[in-house]
């Protein structure tokens, strides 16, 4: 059984987390403390909520370090949400705030108008269908999955890669395409919910847990 350490600094979706990876055949651990970040074979960093009380919450709580060191190390790591927002350099969500800059790009707020001029509810909190840009779900925890599924989303800002090679998924708001997931060799960031996206998400976590084949050179 391979072991999961989830990082709870006390803002994300913790339970649920943990359920869906029990769920899936993987030992999940609950770790409050960066002391528990030891002999990690893979790594979940989930958020909700605001990205400057997400990366607060995190700091203050001594995961930065440890965390970065475990990407350094090449081990796979899944970031979901505002978990995933916080790789980047730096978000636009009430003020400018500074991320953890694993993967290059801003955080910024979905458009409020369509491509036909209407205007779209913001937050973004529906089922939408993710979109694989290029054939690059192969060797990813995404390649389980068929194009055009649809997963579960709840947010108002996206991450806006610099670089589209980092932009694994995008769907598709009001005509306009956003970011749904990234990648940068063996990290994962979603904006969806795997957990809370039924039998998709189980399945990419299944695929998470087994681990990627993944050719890091292309990245």
């Amino acid at each position: 059984m391979i072991n999961v350490h989830v990082c709870n600094y006390g803002i994300g979706n913790i339970h649920n987390v943990l359920r869906a990876l029990d769920h899936v055949g993987a030992a999940p651990i609950d770790c409050t403390s960066p002391d528990q970040l030891r002999n990690v074979e893979r790594l979940v960093l989930p958020g909700v909520g605001a990205f400057s009380a997400c990366m607060a919450a995190f700091t203050r709580s001594q995961f930065k370090e440890p965390v970065m060191e475990i990407i350094d190390k090449g081990i796979d790591v899944l970031a979901i949400c505002v978990g995933m927002q916080m790789l980047a350099d730096v978000s636009e969500e009430f003020g400018t705030h500074q991320g953890l800059g694993v993967i290059k790009g801003r955080v910024r707020r979905l458009s409020h108008t369509a491509e036909d001029g209407s205007r779209l509810a913001i937050p973004h909190i529906k089922w939408s269908e993710l979109i694989d840009p290029g054939n690059k779900w192969i060797g990813t925890p995404l390649e389980s999955l068929s194009p055009g599924v649809s997963a579960y989303f709840i947010h108002s800002y996206f991450f806006d890669c610099n670089d589209d090679e980092h932009q694994l998924a995008t769907f598709l708001y009001g005509g306009k395409s956003y970011t749904a997931a990234v990648r940068k060799e063996r990290v994962i960031g979603t904006q969806f919910h795997p957990e809370k996206s039924g039998k998709p998400g189980l399945q990419m976590l299944t695929s998470f847990v087994k681990g990627q084949d993944i050719n890091d050179d292309k990245y």
